[in-house]
């Protein structure tokens, strides 16, 4: 197991290089960016300038928050990589995208995205299940876009392929000023 950090610091974010459909998604990545940064925490993501990444970073900047992103090489034609970050890292794959952004966040908050998002979530969730790291795992169910998601965890849980207490580690917020509290508590009960 990863020595966990001191303290919270840097959250790390994980959503959609889409905007999705309707206004809910991007404004409660808004929020959330300002959420982090008007908290003194820093924001770490996948480094892109579109779609919910760009929100996110955009609005803690704008916050005055420092934003760090990680990019993989092979995706800069796709996700355009923003160019006003507090810092950028270029990375060759996306398993070395991952690893830095585990490396560098003591939370993980998942905001509503594809499959590159999901994947991502279930890998730290995992993570934490496999006692590597005991950072939060936080799960921004934005007008109950992960509620199929959370359906199947539970259906997992029922048919006996995850145990209950892991599923238990998975903290729901249903709106984006409830994050950081969740995590400042989380963080105080583990005795970081």
């Amino acid at each position: 197991m990863t020595a966990p950090p001191a303290r919270l610091r840097a959250v790390t974010v994980f959503c959609g290089a889409s905007p999705g459909c309707g206004d809910g998604y991007a404004r409660a990545a808004e929020q959330l960016g300002l959420a982090i940064a008007e908290s003194g925490l820093d924001l770490v993501y996948g480094g892109a300038a579109v779609g919910l990444m760009g929100t996110v970073a955009d609005a803690a900047l704008h916050a005055g928050g420092t934003v760090t992103g990680v990019i993989p090489r092979a995706m800069l034609p796709y996700e355009i990589a923003h160019a006003g970050l507090t810092d950028l890292h270029v990375v060759p794959d996306m398993h070395a995208r991952k690893a830095l952004m585990a490396q560098l966040g003591d939370a993980f908050v998942t905001l509503p995205g594809g499959l590159g998002t999901a994947e991502e979530f279930f890998e730290a969730l995992t993570w934490s299940q496999l006692r590597l790291h005991d950072k939060p795992c936080v799960l921004l169910d934005v007008d109950g876009f992960y509620r199929p998601l959370r359906a199947f965890l539970d259906h997992a849980v029922l048919e006996g392929f995850v145990a209950p207490r892991d599923v238990a580690r998975l903290i729901v917020c249903q709106h984006a000023d409830e994050v950081v509290p969740a995590l400042r508590r989380a963080v105080a009960s583990t005795g970081r």
